[in-house]
């Protein structure tokens, strides 16, 4: 054990969290994203009975966004023609994101198709078991500074 660690991020989440380096990707994602397929060739954490809300905030507060990008979170947008309304789960990443880069967290809305694209480039894939649909969220990793 080790203090300062949310109790949330395993050993094996940390040893990939502190590996990433500035410009690597990270995704949070749902229990419906396709974690082990799109992530074939990224470090595929499993932490199925966390959501994602907890997650981000977890990882937040180890990790900074990417401060040399505009929008250095993505979001998976609600495929045009589906009947769900936009996720409330948003409003909640919203309050972290404001808590954690309060002056840098631009959020980019990618399309879901596009938003796979980019995840199986992704470093590390952290498959949560979230229930709410939509709640996929991408981050890029800043730099650390002292």
């Amino acid at each position: 054990m080790l203090k300062g660690i949310p109790p949330i991020i395993s050993p094996e989440l940390l040893k990939a969290l502190c590996e990433m380096g500035h410009g690597d990707e990270l995704v949070i994602a749902d229990g419906n994203f396709p974690c082990e397929s799109i992530g074939k060739n990224a470090i595929v954490v499993r932490a199925d009975g966390h959501g994602t809300a907890e997650m981000l905030e977890a990882v937040l507060r180890l990790m900074p966004l990417d401060t040399y990008t505009e929008k250095p979170v993505a979001y998976m947008e609600v495929v045009k023609g589906d009947a769900c309304p936009e996720p409330a789960i948003w409003n909640t990443y919203e309050k972290i994101l404001n808590r954690y880069a309060p002056d840098h967290h631009g959020v980019e809305m990618t399309e879901r198709f596009a938003f796979y694209e980019r995840a199986k480039k992704a470093y590390l894939i952290i498959a949560t078991g979230e229930t709410a649909i939509y709640a996929n969220v991408l981050l890029k990793k800043g730099v650390v500074t002292a």
